[in-house]
């Protein structure tokens, strides 16, 4: 959808430099960029490239304005700006602005099963093949995907989008704004397993607790969250996590989490606020990783440890401060190298 640049501005709380009145429809990275394209350099050793792509208009940052003041002066024609302290948020959420179309019109597919007690909000989008199960309810502006299931008295929110072959177990809630991308299951039950002692046979503990989803969280395709055991999983606002993720039961995920790819949390675990997880990280039952900690690519956490350190980094099994993991592995080097 078109917009002007000076709605654009508007939206994005953006200086503009130039003609206001011009119109982009789309955002494009500098190398294929259109005249009808919005692109973003927050680094000024990008800028001449910006500059000579073909765009339309260039989101930047302060550094900018002196070459629009150059360009002013020597009455070339100048390429209108956008200038903002963080090009590349007001990048994301400009294409977020062009993106929006008219408001969709309400759509049942007709090969769609819904129950009787279900409840569809205004301008709800079920597709192909879809099952929506009894009391489940799903909120305005909220599409379901084809081949969904959705189970009874499932909870989704206003302005949600689940996409094809999600599946989703009763009793499970979602927020208001939530992307679930395809093949992701949740709500499923936990690995929870009581062994007899007698008999040596294992016998499924109860799973019977619930999984709540926050608000703005995102969740990538084939990913599995499990619900609570007995009480409930729980993933907190604004959170995103990648593809092929594991989220065992009774979990408690924090605000503005971000989970890499290949991730897998054992049960009851808790991640707090602002917790940075790389891909391919593990991390046993019971432990606990603090506010704002980050942990790279592979690293392990042991049962029932804890992870402190707002904006520390954690690498390595099991995980510890990079820079004494990365002493340790010099120091492996250096015995190497002596024999």
């Amino acid at each position: 959808m078109k917009r002007s640049l000076q709605q654009i501005a508007d939206a994005v709380g953006a200086r503009l430099i130039g003609e206001g009145r011009v119109e982009v429809s789309a955002v494009a990275s500098m190398e294929s960029a259109s005249p009808e394209d919005l692109v973003f350099v927050d680094d000024e050793n990008h800028l001449a490239a910006a500059l000579q792509s073909r765009a339309g208009a260039i989101i930047a940052g302060e550094f900018a304005v002196e070459s629009a003041a150059n360009s002013a002066a020597s009455g070339s024609g100048a390429r209108p700006l956008l200038i903002t302290d963080h090009p590349k948020l007001a990048f994301a959420r400009a294409a977020h602005l062009l993106r929006k179309g008219t408001p969709r019109q309400e759509s049942v597919h007709s090969t769609a099963v819904i129950h009787p007690s279900a409840v569809l909000g205004r301008s709800v989008v079920v597709e192909e093949r879809a099952v929506v199960g009894e009391r489940a309810q799903v909120g305005e502006d909220s599409r379901i995907g084809a081949g969904c299931a959705i189970g009874a008295g499932v909870r989704i929110g206003v302005g949600c989008q689940i996409y094809p072959n999600v599946t989703i177990y009763p009793g499970t809630t979602l927020g208001d704004r939530v992307i679930v991308h395809a093949g992701t299951v949740l709500g499923s039950d936990g690995f929870g397993y009581v062994r007899d002692r007698k008999t040596g046979r294992y016998e499924k503990f109860p799973q019977v607790g619930r999984l709540v989803i926050g608000d703005d969280v995102e969740i990538g395709a084939n990913s599995t969250i499990d619900r609570g055991a007995l009480d409930e999983t729980r993933i907190g606002r604004g959170t995103k996590i990648d593809n092929l993720v594991h989220v065992g039961h009774n979990c408690q995920i924090g605000e503005d989490v971000v989970i890499a790819a290949q991730t897998g949390l054992s049960g009851s675990i808790v991640i707090e606020n602002g917790v940075v997880l790389g891909g391919q990280v593990g991390i046993g039952e019971h432990a606990r990783i603090g506010e704002g900690v980050m942990l790279g690519g592979q690293g392990g956490v042991l049962p029932h440890k804890v992870l402190r350190g707002k904006g520390v980094a954690f690498w390595g099994t099991p995980a510890q401060p990079v820079r004494e993991y990365l002493k340790q592995l010099a120091a492996l080097a250096r015995l190497a190298k002596k024999k």
